[in-house]
């Protein structure tokens, strides 16, 4: 008896050391995971009680509000379908995603002194406040974004690469947030796929805008090669594979070669660099990693370095094979060549502050990835101003400032190649990159670098 007993009392005293180590697992590692799930239905109560914080752009327009009827608050986005996929939206029904999601803590006032304020405030029946939100946005230059893109299928990316901050990421199609539940199941069958973040999630083989990665990693491996010439015939063959070029350029430097976007050279450097160089060459810009920017971002992708034979060098080398990237990425490309071979991780929120108006989140340019060198982005910067001067990215060019690019037109399986530029400007002390692409739609000289070139003038006047 006095055994069983015994045996039963070790069952329950390992049962409850079980539990209390689930909860324990639960509370401590899967707590802020499970706290902040867009379907956390906790916040949906915390929703009905509390002031939701505004968030605004970099310039104090609104861009969320809550308005309430009848008592019932409602989310507001004046802004609509221009910042849709950075926003997200709150939905009883579909949850809540984006920047409302990522920063609901802070809107609902449970961070900071707000938790300890709002607490007495409902033993007191009162009014309970969330924080506010100023975001480094442009809602100007993020309307005109949408606006170029023109409702053709794409994304733009523009960015300060000595700090990071965003000033516009837009994406089409979009949709009306203020709208959701009425348009959802529209949302979800549209073969377009407006819910889509293109500018942070879409997958694209970049064309020849890689060949600025390319050329970073083939001088990084051998730094001769920025006085090297290289004949082009017009095609190169590799191991029975016949890659054409846009023309036959003759003999070229480096320089050149970007300008003029020559393949010949490029593949030449991809099959030189062999698997473990070019695949440091994309680990170095960071191409398969997650930026760290608050919003679900898609880490790049390419072939494993035991397929990287000579023919798939040569065509991942100028953006095809298997090399899959995000419009961010390229954007992150061209800031590492303009802040000398920095990258900075890239932000959206430059400050949160409590419903007293006291900053409780600052948000300051950090590091992320050394890229390359200042002489490499140097010699790499010369061949995308050449591009702009009188290459394949002429349509960059801005009058009385100089801009430097680099153009791509990615071959893909679906249709029409992929119209991309990548660029940065002022070139002397750039404090603008930009990566532009307009799905199926030809030529990245004749499409995308227009639509840098409006956007870059714009940000430029705005003192940016």
């Amino acid at each position: 008896m006095k055994n069983n007993i015994l045996k039963l009392g070790i069952l329950m005293l390992g049962l409850f050391a079980i539990l209390v180590v689930y909860l324990s697992y639960l509370q401590v590692i899967r707590g802020p995971s499970i706290a902040a799930s867009p379907y956390n239905h906790r916040f949906q109560e915390y929703e009905a009680q509390v002031q939701r914080g505004t968030i605004y752009d970099a310039r104090g327009t609104v861009l969320a509000r809550t308005e309430f009827t009848d008592g019932k608050g409602k989310r507001v986005y004046p802004e609509g379908r221009n910042t849709a996929h950075l926003l997200g939206y709150i939905s009883e029904m579909y949850g809540r995603a984006g920047l409302e999601s990522a920063y609901d803590r802070y809107l609902l006032g449970r961070e900071g002194a707000d938790r300890i304020r709002n607490y007495v405030n409902k033993i007191l029946d009162r009014q309970q406040s969330g924080g506010d939100m100023v975001l480094t946005l442009d809602a100007g230059l993020q309307e005109l974004a949408v606006d170029l893109l023109g409702g053709r299928r794409g994304a733009v990316v523009l960015l300060d690469p000595r700090s990071g901050a965003v000033r516009a990421m837009a994406t089409s199609p979009s949709f009306d947030p203020n709208k959701l539940d009425t348009i959802w199941n529209s949302l979800v069958a549209d073969e377009d796929s407006p819910l889509l973040n293109r500018a942070t999630q879409g997958a694209y083989p970049p064309g020849s805008t890689f060949k600025v990665v390319t050329a970073a990693g083939a001088l990084a491996e051998k730094p001769d090669l920025a006085a090297k010439t290289f004949n082009c015939p017009g095609f190169i063959e590799v191991n029975g594979y016949k890659l054409m070029d846009t023309d036959a350029h003759g003999d070229v430097d480096l320089k050149k070669a970007l300008a003029v976007s020559c393949n010949t050279t490029f593949a030449q450097l991809g099959v030189g660099l062999g698997p473990e160089g070019f695949e440091r060459a994309c680990k170095a810009f960071g191409l398969t990693q997650d930026p760290g920017l608050g919003l679900p971002a898609r880490a790049g992708t390419m072939a494993s370095v035991d397929k990287l034979h000579p023919a798939e060098l040569a065509s991942s080398a100028i953006g095809q094979g298997e090399v899959l990237v995000s419009p961010l990425q390229m954007a992150l490309v061209a800031a590492a060549i303009a802040n000398k071979g920095v990258i900075m991780r890239p932000y959206l929120v430059d400050n949160v502050k409590d419903s007293m108006g006291e900053v409780i989140l600052q948000t300051a340019g950090r590091k992320w990835l050394t890229a390359t060198t200042p002489q490499i982005a140097a010699t790499i910067k010369e061949g995308m101003l050449e591009a702009v001067r009188y290459g394949t990215a002429t349509a960059a060019a801005v009058s009385g400032t100089q801009v430097a690019g680099k153009t791509g037109s990615a071959q893909n399986p679906h249709g029409e190649t992929h119209a991309w530029f990548i660029g940065f400007a002022p070139a002397s002390q750039p404090t603008l990159a930009v990566a532009v692409i307009v799905e199926n739609s030809g030529s990245g000289g004749a499409v995308a670098a227009p639509i840098a070139s409006r956007l870059i003038a714009a940000a430029t006047a705005k003192g940016y």
